[in-house]
Order: C-alpha cells, then sequence, then structure tokens
C-alpha cells in the first residue's frame, strides 16, 4: 500500500504563456508533456529545443494511490532523463 507522508498544495498554480524577453535570452529548451512539441510557442532560431515526450500525469485515472503513483513514475522518468542529459550532453 501506498503511504502519501505529505500533502503539497498545487491548486493555485498556473499553466502560464512562457516570457517571450526570458525565451529570446534562452539556449536550449526543453518541453516535457506529451502534446507541448505541437502547442509551446515557436523558439527563436538560434534556441536549440527538444521535446521529451512524458505522458501527462494530470491526466492519470484511477485511486488517489494510482493517480499518486503516476505522478511518481513521470518525476522519477524525468530524473532520469536529466541526468542522462547531463551525462551525454543530449
Amino acid at each position: 500500500m501506498l503511504q502519501i507522508t505529505k500533502e503539497i498544495d498545487i491548486s493555485k498554480q498556473t499553466s502560464d504563456i512562457i516570457d517571450p524577453e526570458l525565451l529570446n535570452k534562452a539556449y536550449y529548451v526543453v518541453t516535457l508533456c506529451g502534446d507541448a512539441s505541437d502547442k509551446c510557442p515557436m523558439t527563436p532560431p538560434h534556441v536549440t529545443r527538444d521535446h521529451w515526450g512524458f505522458h501527462d500525469p494530470a491526466k492519470a485515472t484511477g485511486t488517489k494511490e494510482e493517480k499518486w503513483a503516476v505522478f511518481q513514475r513521470v518525476r522519477d522518468d524525468i530524473e532520469k532523463r536529466i541526468k542522462r542529459f547531463a551525462e551525454e550532453g543530449k
């Protein structure tokens, strides 16, 4: 049985549009969720863009424990991908 030890309130978080000024200063942009590759804004030509497609855990179904397990799995997959990126440089 999965035990959730601490609740984190994310009810006031929002999905915001990237600040164009910040995006213009970027060197490398990574999008994560499934449809982000298609729905994210165009990046300036000088910005390298990579898409790491992960399932959107917000779309998980099932019990609270099953949904939480999906969030944890996606979190762990993102962590592994970041480590691989840091080691391989891509």
